[in-house]
């Protein structure tokens, strides 16, 4: 009954007109972000961060979290109309939705799309109505030491699933760990990494890193690479699938969900992880296997079913934990800070509509999303022929707006256009920034959790390793860097990444 309570509350604080408005806003913003080759849902949540300070916590986290989830659907509309995928994740839908479209079956594919991802959401909003509770109760249990290896876990985690070599994910780890140290320290008000700068002293801001790396740099990088985009089908029919088509779907779309369920909850997982797992796994199952690659319904079904369960499913530790396992739920970390509000399990007892509001906020956004995207083809049809060099510059002014607008110094602006230049140097040596952004959210908690710990052990670092579950959560971590330094362990994961 309790449950029940608890969604009721959510319900209540999501359907009040402003939420409601701006759910609709985040998830519309959402999927033509993902219909836009070269832009995603973390620079575009990076660029609207300063926008949220006017507005209620709540209302600006159930805005950006339409735009996470918004950007999986829109990702598969290019994906299938133009073989060309606006998310990462969506890359293996072009596989069997592309071939769908020149067979003529468009209108299918999209539906097909459509109500996998809304099947998935649903259940996951209940899923994470259901364990994220429990999850909290348990994490109010940890002390400083449990915190501060849990975090440890989550970082060294995300290498084993971060893009490209494993030393440059542990070197962007390690930077950006140290420049969340910039700043004055508050123990001992000693001043640290800030050069004589006195603009330093206060460290250097979050939304400033996230618009530089991913405003500016993602961007420009993207410009540079520009794709030709030659949209052959301008006009959508016949979207409903049939009966046979209902049928097929059924199994992989179950599938799909089970397995971007629990792959969305992992450090560095999320959404691209599910989808790849999600189509390879049918290709494996499927009664239909001779068809996949040639316009197979089953390979639509499956990986966008799993897109939006990951996706949907890496708020879990977010929420409960304060640990975010992707860089879009960093940012989300960094929307919860700007507005005075400390992430982790004391959200659910300290503010609870604001948790079951952005729970419950879930499932009417994707409701939103089943009934707004069918509809709204043609447009994102159109949107996909917009010339990317005509976006570049908005897109830049709109950045330098936003940096500008949180303190009126022009310091934020150079640090912004640094932070770009080096986000598009890391781009070409194939340095993945999420990383990056993972450690300078964690990197102050972390240090601030092992003070704690060691305070209350009067400086004895075997507290660490003392207590069970944080000296299981480092040995965890142990493990996983050692498997991830292994060579043969190295060559097949990297080799993996290539093949994607």
């Amino acid at each position: 009954m309790e449950l029940f309570a608890n969604l009721g509350l959510g319900l209540e604080t999501a359907i009040t007109p402003v939420n409601l408005l701006y759910a609709l806003v985040g998830v519309f913003l959402g999927t033509a972000i993902g219909v836009l080759p070269g832009l995603g849902p973390a620079a575009t949540i990076a660029m609207l961060l300063p926008a949220t300070f006017v507005m209620p916590p709540v209302t600006a986290l159930i805005m950006l979290a339409g735009i996470f989830y918004g950007a999986q659907y829109g990702g598969s509309t290019t994906a299938i109309l133009v073989n060309l995928p606006g998310e990462t994740s969506s890359v293996v839908t072009a596989l069997d939705g592309y071939q769908m479209a020149r067979q003529g079956k468009a209108g299918r594919a999209l539906a097909t799309a459509a109500l996998s991802s809304f099947f998935a959401g649903t259940v996951c909003t209940l899923l994470i109505a259901l364990f994220a509770p429990p999850l909290a109760e348990i994490a109010l249990q940890f002390g400083p030491a449990e915190y501060f290896s849990l975090m440890v876990l989550g970082l060294i985690a995300s290498i084993v699933l971060a893009h490209g070599s494993i030393l440059h994910a542990l070197g962007m780890i390690v930077l950006g760990l140290l420049l969340g140290l910039i700043g004055t320290d508050v123990n001992s008000s000693t001043q640290r990494y800030t050069f004589g700068l006195p603009e330093l002293s206060d460290g250097i801001g979050f939304v400033i890193v996230a618009m530089g790396m991913f405003g500016i740099g993602e961007i420009v990088a993207n410009l540079e690479n520009e794709a030709t985009r030659d949209v052959t089908i301008k006009k959508v029919t016949g979207l409903f699938p049939t009966r046979e088509d209902f049928r097929r779907m059924v199994a992989p779309t179950l599938r799909g969900t089970a397995l971007g369920s629990i792959l969305g909850i992992l450090p560095g997982g999320g959404a691209a992880l599910a989808s790849f797992g999600a189509y390879a796994l049918e290709k494996k199952v499927s009664r239909n296997r001779h068809e996949f690659g040639k316009g197979a319904i089953e390979g639509v079904a499956a990986p966008e079913a799993a897109n939006n369960a990951g996706a949907q499913m890496s708020f879990i530790p977010m929420l409960t934990l304060g640990i975010p396992s992707n860089p879009v739920m960093a940012l989300m970390i960094g929307a919860m800070i700007i507005q005075g509000i400390q992430p982790g399990p004391s959200v659910m007892t300290e503010q609870p509509a604001l948790f079951w509001g952005v729970i419950a906020s879930m499932w009417l956004g994707n409701l939103m999303l089943l009934v707004l995207n069918l509809p709204l083809i043609g447009i994102w049809v159109r949107m996909i022929t917009i010339p990317y060099r005509y976006l570049y510059p908005m897109i830049v002014v709109f950045c330098a707006i936003g940096v500008y607008s949180l303190n009126n110094a022009h310091f934020d602006l150079y640090l912004m256009a640094l932070f770009g230049v080096v986000g598009y140097v890391f781009k070409k040596l194939d340095c993945e920034p999420a990383p990056l952004l993972l450690g300078f959210i964690l990197g102050p908690m972390m240090e601030e959790f092992l003070r704690r710990a060691l305070l209350l052990s009067k400086g004895d670092p075997t507290v660490l390793v003392s207590r069970p579950i944080s000296a299981a959560m480092l040995a965890l971590a142990a493990v996983l860097l050692t498997l991830v330094l292994l060579p043969s362990f190295s060559r097949t994961r990297e080799q993996a990444f290539q093949d994607d």
